[in-house]
């Protein structure tokens, strides 16, 4: 059991390094092809911090690890928005003064409905995941298109440019490029082979393992991204981070896992797991509507927050199988 918890803290460690090395690499070299910095953080950047999820789950459903690579993704979108806001909030009290709040956390709410009502019958076939896919496509090329437009009236946009990797050589970008894919690729491996065995030694279900231990892993980047962004008092980036992640974490990560195999859900994760993420989410659209002009989030909406996944959390291990 030691060595599978190695497995995984090693794993969790290189996946959070190699996908930080693959962004870094990504965006300098789309910067030497003259992309538009807005374009590149809307799309390299968010992918690249979405990366540790895609890769971990889309590594569990080629070796037919369906609740490692569901469980990875709902969990993920609990952690964001409960454990990631909720703490980033209790810190640092939130004043969103951007579209955000009524362009993409409502697409953020259909995005989350349409995913659960497709898994509601315990089954995700190729076509659904494709379908996924294309949706995410479809997402990342409408948002890149309203932020050309409006770039220079939206906070939120400002803060993504200023927080753009900074610039390197070409030929240090294409090898930071690969090298962040490579170790992408084995530390996925690692985490999720330590993270099956560990559940099989443990007595406990894959489902619960990429619950909690993955899900936290994963989640790492956007919890640094999120203190980082509100010590820096960039309160919409905060945000769009969480938005921005789970609906790739809906669409990118289920649906490539869907894509390259079937995915067959729990019952657990139909009764408990995914009526909790769409709770947790509506919350945050409830809370984020206000009747002023900017949209706040106070300490008292971080504590609700955490106090909500201490009760899943407890809700989780009392029905784990």
């Amino acid at each position: 059991m030691l060595l599978n918890l190695a497995l995984i803290l090693i794993g969790i460690g290189l996946l959070v390094y190699s996908a930080d090395r693959f962004t870094a690499g990504a965006a300098a070299i789309a910067t030497h092809l003259n992309v538009p910095k807005i374009v590149i953080g809307l799309t390299i950047v968010a992918i690249g911090s979405s990366a540790p999820e895609m890769f971990v789950s889309a590594t569990a459903a080629i070796n037919d690890a369906p609740g490692i690579a569901i469980g990875n993704a709902l969990g993920s979108n609990i952690i964001n928005i409960a454990v990631v806001l909720g703490l980033t909030t209790v810190l640092m009290p939130l004043a969103i003064d951007s579209k955000i709040v009524t362009r993409e956390l409502p697409l953020l709410v259909v995005v989350t409905l349409a995913c659960g009502g497709l898994m509601l019958d315990g089954h995700l076939g190729r076509l659904e995941g494709i379908l996924m896919l294309a949706a995410l496509a479809a997402y990342i090329a409408w948002l890149t298109m309203v932020a050309l437009k409006q770039r220079k009236n939206d906070k939120l946009l400002e803060e993504l440019i200023e927080e753009l990797p900074s610039q390197m050589p070409l030929w240090q970008a294409i090898l930071w490029t690969l090298v962040g894919l490579v170790l992408l690729m084995l530390s996925s491996d690692m985490l999720v082979t330590g993270a099956a065995a560990l559940a099989r030694a443990a007595g406990i279900s894959e489902l619960v393992i990429g619950l909690t231990v993955i899900a936290i892993g994963t989640s790492l980047p956007e919890l640094a991204a999120s203190l980082a962004a509100a010590a820096k008092r960039e309160h919409e980036m905060v945000l769009g981070n969480i938005i921005g992640s789970n609906i790739f974490n809906l669409l990118g990560v289920i649906g490539l896992s869907a894509a390259l195999s079937p995915q067959h859900l729990e019952p657990l994760a139909l009764t408990r797991d995914l009526p909790s993420m769409v709770i947790i989410t509506l919350l945050l659209y409830a809370m984020s509507h206000t009747t002023n002009r900017k949209s706040e989030l106070f300490r008292w909406h971080g504590y609700l927050l955490l106090s909500m996944y201490g009760a899943y959390t407890l809700w989780l291990f009392h029905t784990y199988q």
